[in-house]
């Protein structure tokens, strides 16, 4: 990876009239705008199908696309959408939230409208596009299941045979659910020849496009109800334990996550074949994939499912080199990201050094005063992304005000900040000056915002996951800014000019 830069913005955050950022026109402004601010990677989250708690981190599927992404202005374009259809709708009147009721009571009923009109239409086409993703016939009838039973997870549906896929009772949903299963595909077709477009744009303009991979699944998906002899379940299908991380200065309870843990005996025996799919699939969207909590795959917290906290887990070891030198053997055009923030053991440090994968480094965390931090940039060698803070940080202008005081205080001595510069640009500037390969900074740190603009409090349930963009705040001013601090630091996917 080249010494350079890059914006984290989730899709969701762009701006649009429809509730929701999308895959049309503000996505390709936004990357004729980080082309001409000098950046060259837009870092988004996950982009998969959304379920509880509108988290990107907890998807139906580790390889679908998410449907609010649809941009449906293309669709009018494409004649399966009328500018009348999508104007009826209520989509909020907040232009810096997303209202997630909103979109999920209104986006479908379009969506089931461009499918009756385009499914036949586009037929062989997308008879092409199933065959080339053999996923897409589990997840669509995953899907299709989920709205016959009300949407509840699949470990509640009243019919067991079809919970444990009977092919009797395959075969017969199938039949049954024949309409729903078209929509679910059609709209993966859909999603994905948007995205192909607006990625060749990307490519063009000179920017990639990173990926957060999580490193688990979530229980209630198609990926756990397709493959259950991946994961840990007895015999009824049902977690024996679950994931999570120990207590720690943060929380005594430690974080009960609760997504199934991989059978990694199982994995193993066909060389991990689920993990290259997966990756496969990973790499079909983005240039670089950056492997949340990558320390789980040295050892992981399991916690037995009966738990309501995650104080009663245990460490296990965990595939290590043996899953990570596949991973990079079988995809050397992928570049990964090591995820490494975390409880950090001397193994877990054996293993990012083995993989020679880069790993993080938050500004946020570096400034504690009663002791040395790793995280601070002198520390770093250039094998590294520095981060000014993640989606699941606070701004840092609300850092500066929420940070213990004598923090904020060494982060401006280290960093001979000055009320001129002001408190977010200096801490800016001092991730693009480190030694790091890349330095990304959420678009909200660009813009000095404050708490409003967080995008996840973990652990908070409510509220996450809604900050938008808004049309008017990358203006010209603040595009030659970022572009002039990328040139100084020498990360700049242009020329140097004086």
């Amino acid at each position: 990876m080249k010494r350079s830069c890059g914006i984290l913005l989730p899709v969701s955050a762009l701006p649009s009239p429809y509730g929701i950022g999308s895959l049309g026109k503000a996505a390709y402004e936004f990357i004729d705008f980080l082309e001409e601010a000098g950046q060259s990677y837009w870092q988004m989250l996950p982009v998969g199908p959304t379920s509880y708690g509108d988290s990107p981190y907890q998807s139906f599927s580790t390889y679908a696309g998410n449907p609010y992404f649809i941009d449906l202005d293309m669709l009018c374009e494409d004649g399966l959408l009328t500018q009348e259809e999508i104007e009826a709708v209520d989509w909020g009147e907040d232009a810096g939230r997303v209202d997630y009721a909103k979109i999920y009571e209104h986006r479908f009923g379009l969506l089931e409208a461009a499918t009756r009109r385009g499914f036949d239409r586009d037929c062989e086409q997308v008879e092409a596009f199933s065959c080339e993703n053999p996923w897409l016939a589990d997840y669509a009838m995953f899907m299709a299941l989920k709205r016959h039973f009300g949407m509840r997870a699949w470990t509640q549906w009243e019919d067991e045979d079809i919970r444990l896929r009977c092919p009797e009772a395959m075969e017969r949903y199938r039949r049954e659910l024949a309409p729903d299963i078209r929509l679910f595909t059609y709209i993966q077709y859909l999603f994905f020849q948007q995205w192909e477009k607006m990625r060749a744009y990307a490519k063009e303009k000179g920017i990639g496009i990173i990926g957060d991979l999580p490193i688990y699944v979530a229980m209630d998906s198609a990926d756990v109800w397709a493959n259950p002899e991946c994961f840990q379940l007895d015999e009824k299908n049902l977690p024996v334990e679950v994931a999570g991380v120990p207590p720690d200065y943060f929380s005594e309870d430690g974080q009960l996550w609760g997504n199934p843990l991989y059978d990694w005996e199982a994995m193993q025996q066909d060389g991990y074949g689920w993990w290259i799919r997966r990756i496969g699939g990973a790499a079909r969207l983005f240039d670089v994939l950056r492997i949340d909590h990558f320390r789980g795959l040295e050892s992981y917290w399991a916690v037995p499912a009966e738990e309501e906290t995650a104080k009663n887990g245990r460490w296990v070891k965990g595939p290590g080199m043996a899953l990570v030198g596949v991973l990079t053997s079988w995809f050397p055009q992928v570049q990964f990201i090591a995820e490494d923030l975390g409880f950090l053991t001397p193994e877990v440090r054996a293993l990012l050094a083995e993989s020679g994968l880069p790993g993080m480094k938050v500004l946020e965390f570096a400034f504690d005063s009663r002791e040395p931090s790793n995280y601070l940039p002198h520390t770093y060698d250039a094998n590294c992304v520095c981060y000014a803070g993640t989606h699941d940080n606070t701004t840092i202008a609300a850092w500066e005000k929420e940070a213990a005081p004598e923090d904020v205080a060494f982060a401006r001595e280290y960093l001979g900040l000055n009320e001129e510069e002001g408190f977010c640009k200096g801490v800016l500037r001092g991730g693009l000056s480190s030694v790091a390969q890349l330095f990304v900074a959420q678009m909200q740190d660009y813009l000095e915002l404050g708490a409003e603009a967080r995008m996840n409090a973990p652990g908070i349930l409510g509220g996450n996951w809604q900050w938008r963009l808004r049309e008017d705040q990358l203006t010209e001013a603040l595009t030659k800014e970022i572009a002039r601090a990328a040139q100084i630091y020498g990360r700049s996917s242009k020329p140097w000019q004086v």
